[in-house]
């Protein structure tokens, strides 16, 4: 199972940089500190924004929200967590 399945099938909060490409999933919480909190706020990235994963680079990310695309480091991808907004396949009865 890839990172993207287990945290569909989990539902669990994982941080950003575990969401394969194509992803949609929505901020649940942000564990860093004021300062960096503010500059995500600037960006629009806040607590119940829904994202999609754009692009990977390194253990850093690239996402899309609202229409704009933002490169975010390990260091911050790390500290966002996320909640899948895709739906897991059903699994025939």
């Amino acid at each position: 199972m890839d990172a993207k399945s287990t945290t569909v099938a989990n539902r669990q909060p994982a941080s950003l940089n575990q969401i394969a490409v194509g992803g949609h999933v929505r901020i649940t919480k942000f564990l860093g500190d004021r300062k960096t909190s503010r500059r995500l706020l600037s960006l629009g990235l806040r607590v119940g924004s829904e994202l999609e994963i754009l692009h990977h680079r390194g253990r850093g990310v690239v996402v899309a929200n609202s229409g704009n695309r933002v490169a975010l480091g390990a260091d911050i991808a790390d500290k966002l967590l996320i909640s899948s907004l895709d739906t897991p396949d059903k699994e025939p009865l």
